[in-house]
């Protein structure tokens, strides 16, 4: 495969980071239009793991580095969730000395090692002409980083977040909305069942994304983010309100994982990080579910109002891509090659205002995509704002970059 070029080119594309429905269909996207159009499609696999374990060696068996891939190959795949290609959270940049690849370990010997290096023979040794990345803030922050080295860089963002800055979508976002709003309504039967508060824990680090937008479809009566620190005592009292102007006698709250108590932190689930310095959330479902339940009797008469506790996880990452995941990503992947055989680089497809654009790479390093609490979130409701929708972006709530 070393230095071999078609007509056009060669094109390497990536998922890394979490899996999401829709990464497929751009991979399929990219690959169909691509192949047509004259260049040859790489898949890089396992994100930037695949990239940093390659041995420029022609003799060397890469197989579980990359693969040339065919409409055929993507065409089977498109139609399905998940990554076809794998991902990691492999940050080339910062490689520990005990992940390192054995053929690289005579030459790097530091606890954290920067393999940026070898990430660039690689990609010159493949042949590649442009490379185009799917991911969320990190696996795109290295794309940023690979693109002020050199490389001919376009990216798609990615994550059920929705928190990529510059863009007001991202690749798995409407699943995983969808995903919420289905399961919570089909919890409903437990929770009126039982005359329970409903407590739901969603995805949301930094961004309450996930937690806003089903809760203002109606699918919950209230929900807390991790923009705003709210206060346990008065999430109760607005929950067993809710619960008792309910005739089936429940109520429900989504809270994001990256939530937090008026004067707390965030939760983890240990102190093991990743390769971009998060550690792994998850508790804080817990924690208010049996705050709940202990401060309920104050507002409910004395009387103490059970808790039904679920953590959606990756029920709402897993299976096949809804509507908007299967069209916008094949917006996206069309797009990249726009700017591909226009010769642009440098740039990260987005959708502004309900139209598809393009914007500078680097906007993924220079800003956070947050909430904004003034505009979006009645902090003393503890529920999304109602105003009038005139004019606004198809999701509401818009990337301010």
């Amino acid at each position: 495969m070393a230095k071999k070029k078609t007509n056009k080119g060669v094109i390497a594309i990536l998922t890394g980071g979490g899996d999401v429905p829709g990464l497929n269909p751009a991979i399929r996207a990219v690959t169909i239009r691509a192949n047509r159009e004259g260049y040859t499609v790489i898949g890089l696999r396992r994100g930037w793991g695949g990239i940093i374990e390659l041995i420029r060696d022609n003799k060397a068996d890469n197989s579980a580095c990359y693969q040339v891939l065919t409409d055929d190959i993507v065409n089977k795949a498109g139609r399905t969730g998940g990554t076809f290609l794998h991902t990691s959270r492999t940050r080339p940049s910062h490689v520990p000395k005990t992940s390192l690849p054995e053929h690289l370990r005579d030459t790097y010997n530091e606890e954290v090692n920067d393999l940026t290096p070898e990430v660039i023979k690689n990609l010159e040794w493949l042949g590649v002409d442009y490379l185009i990345p799917i991911g969320g803030d990190d696996t795109l922050s290295y794309g940023v980083h690979l693109y002020k080295q050199g490389v001919n860089v376009v990216a798609i963002p990615k994550t059920m977040d929705n928190d990529v800055p510059g863009t007001d979508y991202c690749i798995g976002f409407s699943t995983c909305v969808t995903r919420t709003i289905q399961m919570t309504n089909s919890l409903r039967t437990s929770a009126g069942s039982h005359e329970r508060i409903m407590v739901l824990e969603v995805f949301g680090r930094y961004a309450g994304f996930t937690a806003m937008l089903p809760t203002m479809a109606g699918s919950a009566n209230r929900c807390v983010i991790p923009e705003y620190k709210f206060k346990i005592d008065h999430l109760t009292k607005l929950l067993v309100e809710d619960r008792n102007a309910n005739p089936s006698k429940y109520s429900v709250v989504l809270v994001s994982e990256g939530s937090m108590f008026e004067g707390g932190e965030m939760i983890f689930t240990d102190n093991q990080k990743d390769a971009y310095g998060h550690a792994k959330l998850g508790g804080i479902g817990d924690l208010v579910s049996n705050e709940i339940k202990n401060l309920s009797s104050k507002y409910n008469k004395g009387k103490t109002i059970n808790v039904i506790n679920q953590k959606l996880g990756y029920m709402v990452r897993g299976g096949d891509p809804d509507a908007l995941d299967s069209i916008v990503p094949m917006a996206y992947g069309n797009l990249a090659l726009d700017l591909i055989l226009k010769g642009i680089h440098g740039r990260l497809v987005v959708l502004k205002n309900g139209r598809y654009d393009n914007v500078p790479i680097d906007v993924v390093v220079k800003t956070k995509k947050l909430i904004s609490v003034d505009h979006y979130y009645n902090v003393e409701r503890l529920r999304p704002h109602y105003h009038s929708f005139e004019m606004k972006p198809f999701f509401l709530m818009a990337s301010e970059s």
